[in-house]
């Protein structure tokens, strides 16, 4: 993809999650775009930045740390893990990531406290919530979801920031929209419980069903082909 097509897409997106605010009757800057730059190279992530995009989700380890040391200029650049996270790989994201979207279990929540380097920033966590209780993907329970969050408040490395969830496809805005308020509820839920935490964050939202979860709370988008085009097989 060539700089101005990076330039029109980006354009397009935020114009598109704009638009949706404006439909939600909620300001323009009550959600922001996550970039998924998974696969893609670190050119058109620095395309991207230039064009003023500072979050960037990836969800392979090397790839990504590959990319964050191509870029270590890029002042203001902020990187989210959104993948599934290996045990093994916890380190080096712990120490290399800002965010992450992707806890599921206390036992890697402790790893990522116990590896965040206390010279940096305590690590922004978003819990994955299995919202639409499919087997075959990630993510807790929402009965499990309330332990869970007390578990990582209690982790002095880690901020724990919200919830994050990829439902089941859907048809239909409403459709789309019912799993999306089960998830905001859980987070109403959790700040109630957990009234001093800074839950602030509703990491929910994709190319199919950005509108759905705008309307519903959404303070994240993640959106990827929208902006660099179709994604390359990842080895």
């Amino acid at each position: 993809m060539t700089e101005p097509a990076v330039s029109e897409s980006l354009a397009a997106a935020r114009q598109r999650l704009a638009d949706a605010l404006k439909a939600a009757g909620r300001p323009v800057a009550d959600a922001r775009l996550l970039a998924v730059s998974k696969t893609k190279p670190a050119a058109m992530i620095r395309e991207a930045w230039h064009l003023g995009q500072r979050d960037f989700g990836e969800n392979y380890v090397q790839e990504a740390l590959s990319k964050q040391d191509e870029l270590a200029e890029l002042e203001g650049i902020v990187w989210h893990f959104i993948g599934p996270l290996q045990s093994n790989k916890s380190r080096e994201v712990a120490e290399r990531f800002s965010w992450v979207h992707s806890v599921d279990r206390e036992k890697v929540a402790r790893r990522l406290n116990d590896q965040r380097p206390a010279s940096l920033d305590p690590l922004n966590i978003c819990l994955q919530v299995n919202i639409s209780a499919e087997p075959s993907k990630s993510g807790v329970s929402l009965a499990e979801l309330p332990a869970l969050a007390e578990a990582v408040l209690n982790l002095p490395r880690l901020r724990l920031r919200g919830v994050m969830a990829i439902p089941a496809p859907a048809k239909g805005l409403e459709a789309q929209r019912a799993p999306l308020a089960r998830l905001r509820e859980a987070l109403e839920e959790l700040r109630e419980r957990f009234p001093e935490a800074p839950l602030d964050t509703l990491s929910m939202g994709m190319s199919d069903d950005l509108e759905a979860a705008v309307m519903e709370g959404a303070t994240l988008v993640r959106l990827g082909t929208a902006i660099f085009g179709a994604r390359q097989r990842h080895e």
